[in-house]
């Protein structure tokens, strides 16, 4: 079974592992992930979480985010089957509290129930790892 994800996107922008999108502290961030089954069955049920952290360059990362991010809604999404050749798309918003540069990592896993909740193969995604930088001032034009 293969899943390949079409996009990530931060406020309708496409965003990977070589972009930083960059926002504005107290102004929701969209964020929208499309998936697409490029497997010959149906794959589900599943969940989708986004988990903000914080990295301190030095390899620590900080996942007590919640006097600094906080989502609009749910940071998990249940998507119950997509089947072959079909897309499935996640859209949620959250708001960053202060600046600095945080990261969200995007995590499935197999809702189930006879599974037990079990994490799923990385192999069928490629969801990048997605790096935000909330400022006070707006973000600089193009970025």
């Amino acid at each position: 079974m293969n899943v390949a994800c079409n996009d990530v996107a931060v406020s309708g922008k496409p965003c990977d592992c070589d972009v930083v999108a960059q926002c504005r502290v107290g102004e929701a961030v969209e964020l929208e992930v499309r998936l697409t089954n490029r497997s010959q069955g149906p794959v589900g049920p599943f969940a989708l979480t986004a988990i903000p952290c914080q990295d301190y360059q030095n390899g620590v990362l900080n996942h007590e985010l919640q006097d600094a991010v906080t989502f609009i809604g749910s940071n998990t999404f249940h998507i119950d089957a997509v089947k072959p050749q079909e897309k499935a798309v996640c859209a949620g918003a959250l708001l960053f509290l202060c600046t600095g540069d945080f990261y969200l990592n995007i995590r499935f896993q197999d809702d189930s129930s006879g599974s037990g909740g079990r994490e799923l193969p990385l192999s069928w995604f490629c969801l990048p790892s997605v790096h935000i930088k909330a400022l006070d001032t707006p973000p600089e034009a193009g970025a």
